[in-house]
């Protein structure tokens, strides 16, 4: 039996590691097939999350970058339990459509962000963040919402046109761009 369980488990990973070098449409159907929604028009480049996929919700337009966690329940309950197996404390995870989430965040139970947000790379992120909210930093905040975000960018002297390049087209563009040889 526990040789078993082992293999199991062995089967179980080198799968999770086949999908985590997998396309997008791959990974997303994973993720729908362990009981998370997901909307259209989705990139997940990479994530972890809890054993309660069926706790995570993501919207539409939705892209979620590398090394992101979803933490749907809290282990620290331990502590206060007089018997450690009586209970557990879970929570949801709801993202809105047209969010950015950048590299690195994590996301903890009870977390909800809005429509039209984004999340800063490296933040940790819980609680209720409404519409149109620029969010970040440890533990993350708004910093401010969309309009000025959209303001920034349009003024930022390092903007290319090169999203649809490939990176042997785009190199030469930015290397020329910031004077590299």
């Amino acid at each position: 039996m526990r040789i078993r369980m082992s293999l199991n488990a062995l089967i179980s990973y080198l799968y999770r590691c086949y999908v985590r070098s997998s396309g997008n449409s791959t990974r997303i159907k994973y993720y729908r097939k362990q009981g998370m929604k997901i909307g259209e028009n989705c990139i997940i480049a990479g994530l972890y999350f809890s054993d309660e996929a069926y706790l995570i919700e993501i919207g539409n337009h939705v892209a979620i970058a590398a090394g992101t966690k979803f933490i749907t329940h809290d282990g620290s309950l331990w502590c206060f339990n007089e018997d450690p197996q009586e209970e557990d404390l879970f929570g949801m995870i709801k993202i809105g459509n047209n969010v950015h989430i950048g590299m690195d965040c994590i996301l903890l139970p009870n977390t909800t962000i809005g429509n039209n947000c984004l999340v800063g790379a490296g933040s940790i992120v819980r609680g209720i963040f409404p519409d149109n909210s620029v969010i970040m930093g440890n533990p993350a905040k708004v910093e401010t919402n969309m309009s000025v975000q959209r303001y920034i960018f349009n003024q930022h002297p390092h903007r290319l046109r090169t999203a649809q390049m490939t990176d042997s087209q785009r190199k030469p563009i930015v290397k020329q761009h910031f004077g590299i040889d």
